[in-house]
């Protein structure tokens, strides 16, 4: 009797146009833009027939930001031990150990990220698993050089990468000599969308979010986000219109940006905006964390502008939610931003480095005229980009993929 086919191998007798069998690997259940890629994608593969599963480590215990409509496996992990270096890799043996125990069987396996990438090359390198995919969101300048090498590894060593915007797939030819695919991120438009949901008034009521002008952003502090480019505009904003409000929410990451939270705060304390002094006045500035991710369509619908500086991302996801749910939006005028949105028409596009220009973006986008346009533009910027999109796009990579293999 011969020895199975590894995973990933074709199992014998299938025809090549039976149902595909996919494997989603993720190394969290929080919502950052890789891990609610990973989800949407699976439900939309899934509306579409395909056999799809989600494996991701479950770091907390406490499961998914929602409960997808999918299958799903979670991956026990333990606390982590001091230091990212360690974090890392520890996280590629809870999930390397994790897989192996689990024997799973798929036509596909795609890694999200560097941690599960690694974690399938190990189980490659054991006959495990024949060949995976890893989609590229973006690639981080580490100062380690474990997690250097970590993150190339994930590269250089998966059978076919894919990425979520054309900036990223340059870069990832131009500097690692790799060709990948596009498949794009997308947005629900049963969630997000401008009519209310009814947790409007009680999320205003939650966050002290009364201000006026309010403007709201998803990311949490940190350097790639520009917080710090970010809260400079909005004190010069402040010293035009008093009553201004910018409520950051988020901030789950696998990485310690302590030092520069700490640099925000400095900042923020200094222009008097944080913490709240008075206990009956809105607070100038709202740190509101991790919320429901029930609340973060009425979160956009919340903002008079949705303002997302970034300078390091793989797509912008937030953004077309932001847009879908009837938010104006200022964000910055480079790429991957700039593949989906028009400086005028459907967001207001600014350097990301030049203060004033922020700041300005941010009071324009006040005027009514304006407004109305952007909103326009972007509902129609958004309903281009739906999650089935993507999915019918990422079912067709992983047909080619299988195709090739066997050729």
């Amino acid at each position: 009797m011969s020895p199975p086919a590894p995973d990933g191998a074709p199992r014998a007798g299938a025809p090549f146009d039976a149902p595909l069998s996919v494997a989603l690997l993720t190394y969290s259940t929080k919502a950052r833009g890789g891990v609610v890629h990973t989800v949407e994608l699976a439900e939309a593969l899934h509306d579409l027939g395909v056999d799809v599963c989600i494996y991701a480590l479950n770091k907390d215990q406490g499961g998914f930001y929602r409960a997808p409509r999918c299958p799903h496996v979670l991956v026990p992990a333990g606390p982590a031990p001091a230091g990212i270096d360690a974090v890392v890799e520890q996280r590629i043996a809870e999930l390397t150990t994790g897989l192996r125990r689990l024997g799973g069987r798929h036509d596909v396996w795609h890694a999200q990220d560097c941690i599960s990438a690694n974690a399938l090359a190990s189980l490659r390198a054991e006959g495990r698993v024949l060949r995976f995919l890893r989609t590229v969101h973006h690639l981080d300048d580490f100062d380690s050089p474990y997690l250097r090498a970590c993150q190339e590894r994930s590269v250089r060593e998966a059978d076919a990468c894919l990425v979520v915007s054309e900036a990223w797939r340059r870069v990832l030819r131009a500097d690692l000599g790799v060709d990948a695919a596009i498949v794009p991120n997308g947005v629900s438009l049963r969630r997000y969308t401008p009519a209310p949901d009814g947790h409007e008034a009680a999320l205003r009521a939650r966050l002290r979010a009364t201000g006026s002008p309010l403007y709201v952003t998803v990311g949490g502090v940190e350097p790639r986000k520009n917080s710090i480019g970010l809260l400079r505009a909005f004190l010069a904003v402040r010293r035009r219109l008093p009553g201004a409000q910018l409520v950051i929410a988020g901030g789950e990451t696998l990485f310690d940006h302590a030092p520069y939270q700490r640099e925000f705060e400095a900042l923020a304390r200094e222009g008097g905006v944080w913490p709240a002094e008075a206990a009956g006045a809105p607070p100038p500035l709202v740190l509101a964390g991790v919320l429901p991710d029930a609340l973060i369509p009425a979160l956009y619908r919340l903002a008079d502008a949705f303002v997302f500086p970034s300078v390091r991302e793989g797509f912008g996801l937030v953004l077309l939610e932001a847009m879908a749910s009837g938010a104006p939006v200022v964000s910055s005028a480079q790429p991957p931003f700039t593949e989906f949105l028009e400086d005028g028409e459907s967001a207001l596009l600014v350097d990301p480095s030049r203060t004033d220009d922020l700041a300005r973006a941010m009071e324009a986008i006040l005027d009514e005229g304006v407004r109305r346009r952007l909103r326009a533009a972007a509902l129609e910027t958004a309903a281009r980009y739906t999650w089935e999109r993507s999915a019918r796009v990422a079912a067709g990579v992983y047909r080619e993929f299988l195709g090739s293999r066997r050729s």
